[in-house]
């Protein structure tokens, strides 16, 4: 359980309670296109210090925790879904969040278990204690927001010491994010069910710059290596992703691998069931200028 950071910030928010029942999970598309979390399930002391054109992030982590993972990440998705979900009904929305450590597991599709409940704790403890400074959003590339995934958060216990719920409070980057309609996407339930990290990033990615294009979109290799913030050789992670093509994994999508004009090897995705039509090709992103979203083309 985190220290707080600033108690008069709790006392000038509302507190919101998370809605019950099923509703569809959304992402935040900044974090779906940008390298923020680590990929390994290993402890990650490393930095991510990224740039591309306008666009720089440094992620840095703490000893003691490590850097926040692309699993802890599921927490930002229950909170984005939440956010979204009372808004589309006309609800009051807050920064500051209230749920049952149930209530988390489940829509992120784990089981209420203690293990599962330890590893959710662990999930927020990296999310306060990474730390992100970012150009992306704004209003000048000389500026940078730093912030955490989590001001603070802590546990409300009953009499007997057993939990009775989490607290927690977002940061204005990601609320502002999350508010704002033009920069979330719903994203496919079975997502929760991809197991490896790199799969999780590459559907992300692909749900973001694909969206429901009918005619698909490609990668270069070098392209994918550098955005994934992967400490991963490029050998090991073209290896990996060649794996991924295999196994098909990403739900709603298919993967392909293809030679460009130069010979070099890119990574192809699409609709699953939709045929691209010969006379309309695939959207390319590569190394070269930056498109209006700050990503490459």
């Amino acid at each position: 359980m985190s220290a707080r950071r600033d108690p008069a910030e709790r006392q000038q928010l509302d507190l919101f309670r998370a809605l019950p029942g099923r509703m569809a999970p959304r992402d935040a598309q900044d974090l779906m296109s940008w390298p923020f979390f680590s990929l390994s399930k290993s402890r990650r002391i490393r930095p991510i210090d990224f740039g591309m054109g306008e666009v720089s992030i440094r992620v840095e982590a703490t000893q003691e925790h490590g850097m926040v993972t692309i699993w802890d990440a599921d927490v930002l998705i229950w909170a984005a879904s939440q956010i979204v979900e009372a808004r589309d009904h006309g609800l009051m929305t807050s920064r500051l969040m209230t749920a049952t450590p149930h209530e988390i597991l489940a829509f992120i599709g784990r089981s209420d278990s203690a293990l599962n409940y330890d590893r959710l704790k662990a999930a927020l403890d990296r999310l306060q204690a990474t730390t992100i400074a970012t150009s992306i959003r704004q209003p000048s590339v000389r500026r940078r927001h730093r912030f955490s995934w989590i001001n603070e958060w802590k546990e409300r216990l009953d009499g007997n010491g057993r939990p009775r719920g989490i607290e927690l409070i977002l940061p204005d980057w990601f609320y502002a994010g999350v508010i704002n309609d033009a920069f979330v996407l719903t994203i496919d339930r079975a997502y929760f069910d991809l197991t490896g990290g790199l799969e999780r990033w590459l559907y992300r990615l692909v749900r973001k710059h694909g969206g429901r294009q009918r005619n698909g979109w490609s990668f270069d290799l070098g392209h994918l290596h550098l955005k994934s913030g992967s400490l991963s050789p490029f050998k090991r992670f073209a290896f990996e992703l060649r794996a991924i093509v295999r196994r098909q994994p990403l739900p709603g999508y298919r993967l392909g691998l293809e030679a460009d004009d130069d010979g070099e090897t890119r990574l192809t995705f699409e609709r699953a069931g939709d045929a691209r039509s010969p006379h309309r090709p695939r959207r390319r992103f590569s190394t070269g200028a930056v498109d209006k979203s700050g990503d490459k083309l």
